[in-house]
């Protein structure tokens, strides 16, 4: 069962608590979920459960009926983040570990790992003790290995992972990786597993050959009751009579195993699969399916590899395969983010004064508040602001870090006061963003749609929801400043009548009912985000430009500028005027580039913008 602890519990009652749970023998661990407190007792005592109910400082008593306590989410329904060094794995990005299935030399080590890191993956993984089928298979390179998975971290600031088979290799594994796996094979190894839950380090847990997935989620339990609760679940196929892969890959695991356990899923179709041209399609599909992060082997000379070389993807074909995924994440909510590591680098070097926010407008649960949560992961504190002039102001003040703007939708254009502001404020675009809008109608609980009678939303969000409203024309239109902010006049209001169009997100944060999901006309619903700071330090390399610009008031001086685009062969993605402020008739010309115009090879494409622009300005490089 579990206590969920009165929000305003003093410290010496909680412990007062804590120490009555123990005289009555209970086993107990605490955690923090949804904001609020819970003692969640996995070993029950001599008093009856009922009693607890009446404590003083105790609000609920919920039950947990399942058999793995610790991991299920009846005991935390926030999903769990583990961290490996910078990289979190859970939450909105998409980790890639990649790497060979062995460390056969330090050479082979590096050049894999300096390739995968160059098309996106974060974390290093490669075996140094290598459990084979036969007892004359290559066993891998024991200390010498984990020796050279540390200098491959030293040397890429790739973290790096590996199979742990002893409990006598703890120490070892304590001072030369980051994180450790447990082999499928090694599922059930009981004393194994109770040995990596008494270390500091988190553990990528690998299903069984035959193992049903209770049976995989105890194993997970025992290590979080040795006290480690940074677990990964790793998918990689389980036997059945089929011949024509290694193992099948258990896709329906993943929906099984979100609704089962807070713990994040990774999916490796390597293992899983045995055949290279098996493995990217299903990589593919383990993202749609809503997997947490992907393992995938990678090697740069399969054929001469000393362990699994037939399922290893070239270098060019992982690739290809992180182009895919960057491209199908966003569909399900997800994001690939291939500046990743550079990213939490450059947070973690901010200067301590720094304030680490980055500012969004509406309310917690807006997507723009979304968009910050892909964008910078747990590293940057989203801070809501009302109005967009706040958001420029206060990145410009220095009050936040970054600002996260959007500039576009696909459905209704672009958000011209954005352009507007970027023209009077002298900041940089440093990065962006395109996340999935998914709208669904929110009220608060019990509420019916037959009852509704007003709906609250952005102009944006209600055109686009256009058809679904027509077939309730007793619900008026309600239009306010931003998504969250409607969920939340709804959620004060108290009145039942009322409902909002918001992300589920909204609805979670404000603890409302959602009466109907994806509610939108058009599911190519995406938002372009803009990340603005005040100026941006580190990037080598450069993918987009963008720019304003102004031209004289003459024929053809708009075609001369676009004429030197043409003659360097630069692409332009955006194209939009605007007016300029005080004025009339005169406009301002914003565009996107699919180049670095500052990088050496251009400087004469620069040249000739600036002299046949009569302003220019270089707004961000990204």
């Amino acid at each position: 069962m579990k206590l969920v602890l009165n929000p305003q519990i003093p410290p010496d009652q909680e412990a007062g608590i804590q120490t009555m749970l123990a005289q009555d023998g209970c086993v107990t661990r605490t955690i923090t979920d949804n904001g609020s407190r819970v003692i969640g007792i996995i070993k029950k005592g001599t008093r009856n459960p009922d009693k607890y109910q009446d404590i003083p400082g105790i609000d609920r008593v919920l039950p947990v009926s399942t058999a793995h306590k610790l991991v299920s989410r009846e005991f935390q329904s926030e999903d769990s983040r583990v961290a490996i060094n910078n990289v979190v794995v859970g939450g909105d990005r998409i980790v890639v570990i990649a790497g060979p299935c062995a460390v056969e030399s330090l050479d082979q080590a590096m050049t894999i790992a300096k390739q995968v890191r160059r098309y996106g993956a974060v974390l290093f993984r490669a075996g140094a003790y290598k459990p084979r089928s036969s007892p004359y298979s290559f066993q891998g390179l024991e200390e010498e290995g984990l020796k050279i998975l540390a200098q491959v971290r030293e040397e890429t600031g790739l973290g790096v992972v590996t199979e742990m088979t002893s409990p006598d290799q703890a120490p070892l594994m304590e001072k030369y990786v980051d994180a450790v796996q447990i082999g499928a094979r090694n599922m059930q190894n009981f004393e194994l597993l109770k040995c990596v839950g008494k270390m500091g380090k988190p553990v990528v847990l690998k299903r069984g050959l035959a193992a049903t997935i209770q049976e995989w989620l105890m194993s997970a339990e025992y290590i979080a009751a040795g006290g480690n609760t940074d677990i990964i679940l790793c998918e990689r196929g389980i036997r059945t009579f089929e011949p024509y892969t290694r193992n099948t890959l258990d896709l329906s695991a993943i929906p099984v195993l979100k609704q089962l356990t807070h713990l994040p899923i990774v999916i490796d179709p390597s293992h899983a699969t045995g055949i290279r041209e098996k493995v990217s399609p299903m990589a593919r599909a383990a993202v749609a399916a809503g997997a947490d992060a992907l393992m995938i082997e990678v090697h740069h000379d399969p054929d001469h590899a000393l362990s699994d070389g037939p399922q290893s993807l070239y270098p060019e074909q992982f690739g290809r395969l992180m182009r895919d995924i960057y491209t199908i994440a966003p569909v399900v909510g997800k994001q690939l983010d291939f500046d990743y590591l550079k990213k939490t680098a450059l947070i973690h070097e901010l200067d301590e004064k720094a304030s680490r926010t980055a500012a969004f407008i509406g309310e917690f649960g807006a997507y723009s508040h979304k968009a910050a949560q892909a964008y910078f992961g747990d590293d940057i504190t989203p801070v809501p602001m009302k109005e967009f002039t706040d958001i420029f102001a206060a990145v410009a003040a220095g009050r936040a870090e970054y600002g996260v703007i959007p500039l576009e939708n696909s459905l209704s254009g672009s958000i011209h006061e954005n352009f507007d502001l970027l023209q009077e404020y002298d900041l940089k675009i440093i990065g962006d963003i395109t996340i999935r809008i998914q709208h669904a109608l929110i009220a608060h609980k019990g509420a019916a749609k037959e009852q509704i009678t007003q709906v609250l939303a952005p102009p944006p969000a209600l055109a686009q929801c256009r058809n679904y409203l027509a077939q309730y024309p007793w619900m008026s239109r309600v239009p306010v400043g931003a998504t969250s902010r409607a969920v939340k006049q709804v959620k004060d209001s108290g009145d039942k009548t009322c409902a909002a169009i918001a992300s589920t997100m909204a609805a979670e944060i404000f603890d409302m009912e959602i009466l109907d999901e994806s509610i939108e006309d058009n599911p190519r619903n995406f938002t372009r985000f803009a990340v603005i700071a005040k100026e941006f330090k580190g990037r080598k390399k450069v993918a987009k430009t963008s720019i304003i610009f102004s031209t004289g008031n003459k024929p053809g001086a708009l075609f001369e500028v676009m004429k030197v685009f043409n003659t360097y062969g630069i692409n332009l993605v955006k194209l939009e005027s605007r007016p300029i402020h005080g004025k009339p008739w005169e406009y301002m010309f914003y565009a996107d580039l699919e180049a670095d115009i500052l990088h050496k090879d251009l400087a004469s494409m620069k040249q000739s913008l600036e002299e046949n622009t009569e302003t220019f300005r270089v707004l961000g490089r990204y």
